[in-house]
Protein backbone atom coordinates (compact mmCIF):
# COMPACT_ATOMS: atom_id res chain seq x y z
CA UNK A 1 0.00 0.00 0.00
CA UNK A 2 1.02 3.61 -0.36
CA UNK A 3 0.26 6.94 1.28
CA UNK A 4 -1.66 9.88 -0.11
CA UNK A 5 1.59 11.88 -0.20
CA UNK A 6 3.28 9.21 -2.32
CA UNK A 7 0.29 9.12 -4.66
CA UNK A 8 0.29 12.91 -5.07
CA UNK A 9 4.05 13.09 -5.58
CA UNK A 10 4.11 10.37 -8.25
CA UNK A 11 0.89 11.63 -9.85
CA UNK A 12 2.49 15.05 -10.25
CA UNK A 13 5.56 13.46 -11.85
CA UNK A 14 3.43 11.50 -14.33
CA UNK A 15 1.25 14.54 -15.00
CA UNK A 16 4.31 16.65 -15.85
CA UNK A 17 5.36 13.96 -18.33
CA UNK A 18 1.92 13.96 -19.97
CA UNK A 19 1.48 17.72 -20.07
CA UNK A 20 4.85 18.23 -21.75
CA UNK A 21 3.56 16.23 -24.72
CA UNK A 22 0.40 14.16 -25.16
CA UNK A 23 1.10 10.50 -24.34
CA UNK A 24 -0.72 7.22 -24.76
CA UNK A 25 -1.51 5.01 -21.78
CA UNK A 26 1.16 2.54 -22.90
CA UNK A 27 3.82 5.25 -23.18
CA UNK A 28 3.10 6.29 -19.57
CA UNK A 29 3.18 2.69 -18.41
CA UNK A 30 6.50 2.01 -20.17
CA UNK A 31 8.13 5.18 -18.88
CA UNK A 32 7.22 4.67 -15.21
CA UNK A 33 6.96 0.87 -14.76
CA UNK A 34 10.48 0.61 -13.33
CA UNK A 35 10.30 3.63 -11.01
CA UNK A 36 6.75 3.49 -9.64
CA UNK A 37 5.22 0.52 -7.80
CA UNK A 38 2.77 -1.42 -10.02
CA UNK A 39 -0.37 -0.89 -7.93
CA UNK A 40 0.40 2.81 -7.43
CA UNK A 41 1.03 3.28 -11.17
CA UNK A 42 -2.26 1.56 -12.05
CA UNK A 43 -4.16 3.85 -9.65
CA UNK A 44 -2.43 6.94 -11.07
CA UNK A 45 -3.27 5.89 -14.65
CA UNK A 46 -6.90 5.25 -13.68
CA UNK A 47 -7.09 8.65 -11.99
CA UNK A 48 -5.60 10.39 -15.05
CA UNK A 49 -7.98 8.55 -17.40
CA UNK A 50 -10.97 9.64 -15.31
CA UNK A 51 -9.65 13.21 -15.29
CA UNK A 52 -9.31 12.96 -19.11
CA UNK A 53 -5.54 13.54 -19.13
CA UNK A 54 -5.06 10.16 -20.79
CA UNK A 55 -7.48 9.34 -23.59
CA UNK A 56 -6.15 6.97 -26.25
CA UNK A 57 -8.96 7.66 -28.75
CA UNK A 58 -8.30 11.38 -28.58
CA UNK A 59 -4.56 10.66 -28.81
CA UNK A 60 -5.10 8.72 -32.05
CA UNK A 61 -7.00 11.63 -33.58
CA UNK A 62 -4.35 14.19 -32.61
CA UNK A 63 -1.47 11.97 -33.75
CA UNK A 64 -3.08 11.35 -37.15
CA UNK A 65 -3.67 15.09 -37.59
CA UNK A 66 0.01 15.73 -36.76
CA UNK A 67 1.12 13.09 -39.28
CA UNK A 68 -1.09 14.70 -41.94
CA UNK A 69 0.43 18.12 -41.38
CA UNK A 70 4.06 17.06 -41.04
CA UNK A 71 4.61 13.93 -43.14
CA UNK A 72 3.72 12.09 -46.33
CA UNK A 73 2.51 8.71 -45.08
CA UNK A 74 0.20 5.97 -46.29
CA UNK A 75 -2.73 4.90 -44.15
CA UNK A 76 -0.85 1.68 -43.38
CA UNK A 77 2.23 3.61 -42.19
CA UNK A 78 0.03 5.71 -39.92
CA UNK A 79 -1.49 2.53 -38.53
CA UNK A 80 1.97 1.03 -37.82
CA UNK A 81 3.17 4.20 -36.12
CA UNK A 82 0.13 4.21 -33.84
CA UNK A 83 0.57 0.52 -33.00
CA UNK A 84 4.21 1.28 -32.12
CA UNK A 85 2.93 3.85 -29.61
CA UNK A 86 1.17 0.99 -27.79
CA UNK A 87 -2.36 1.91 -28.81
CA UNK A 88 -5.02 -0.77 -29.11
CA UNK A 89 -5.41 -2.16 -32.63
CA UNK A 90 -9.22 -2.05 -32.34
CA UNK A 91 -9.22 1.68 -31.50
CA UNK A 92 -6.91 2.39 -34.45
CA UNK A 93 -9.02 0.34 -36.87
CA UNK A 94 -12.21 2.04 -35.63
CA UNK A 95 -10.66 5.47 -36.22
CA UNK A 96 -9.50 4.48 -39.72
CA UNK A 97 -12.93 3.07 -40.57
CA UNK A 98 -14.73 6.20 -39.30
CA UNK A 99 -12.40 8.53 -41.23
CA UNK A 100 -11.91 6.40 -44.33
CA UNK A 101 -12.68 9.08 -46.96
CA UNK A 102 -10.52 11.70 -45.29
CA UNK A 103 -7.59 9.28 -44.99
CA UNK A 104 -8.00 8.14 -48.63
CA UNK A 105 -7.89 11.78 -49.76
CA UNK A 106 -4.79 12.38 -47.62
CA UNK A 107 -3.10 9.26 -49.00
CA UNK A 108 -3.67 10.38 -52.61
CA UNK A 109 -2.30 13.85 -51.81
CA UNK A 110 0.66 12.33 -49.99
CA UNK A 111 1.38 9.96 -52.89
CA UNK A 112 1.25 12.83 -55.39
CA UNK A 113 3.73 14.81 -53.25
CA UNK A 114 6.12 11.85 -53.27
CA UNK A 115 5.61 11.32 -57.01
CA UNK A 116 6.41 14.99 -57.66
CA UNK A 117 9.62 14.80 -55.59
CA UNK A 118 10.79 11.45 -56.98
CA UNK A 119 9.88 12.11 -60.65
CA UNK A 120 13.12 14.05 -61.15
CA UNK A 121 15.31 11.06 -60.34
CA UNK A 122 13.14 7.94 -60.87
CA UNK A 123 10.98 6.36 -63.57
CA UNK A 124 7.21 6.03 -63.03
CA UNK A 125 7.43 2.25 -62.51
CA UNK A 126 10.14 2.69 -59.86
CA UNK A 127 8.06 5.32 -58.07
CA UNK A 128 5.03 3.02 -58.16
CA UNK A 129 7.06 0.17 -56.63
CA UNK A 130 8.44 2.53 -53.98
CA UNK A 131 4.92 3.66 -53.01
CA UNK A 132 3.63 0.08 -52.94
CA UNK A 133 6.44 -0.88 -50.55
CA UNK A 134 5.48 2.07 -48.33
CA UNK A 135 1.93 0.66 -48.04
CA UNK A 136 0.02 2.89 -50.46
CA UNK A 137 -3.01 1.34 -52.14
CA UNK A 138 -2.64 0.81 -55.89
CA UNK A 139 -5.84 2.74 -56.68
CA UNK A 140 -4.57 5.75 -54.72
CA UNK A 141 -1.21 5.57 -56.51
CA UNK A 142 -2.99 5.53 -59.85
CA UNK A 143 -5.18 8.52 -58.88
CA UNK A 144 -2.08 10.43 -57.78
CA UNK A 145 -0.22 9.65 -61.00
CA UNK A 146 -3.03 11.14 -63.11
Amino acid sequence: MYTIEEFDKEKTRVLRYILYKRRSEQEVRTKFEKTIDGELLEDIIEYLKEAKYINDKEYIEKAVNNFKVLKNLSTREIQYKLIAKGLKRNDIEDYIYENKEDLEEYEVKSASNIIYKKSKTMENDEIKQYLLKKGYKIENINKAME
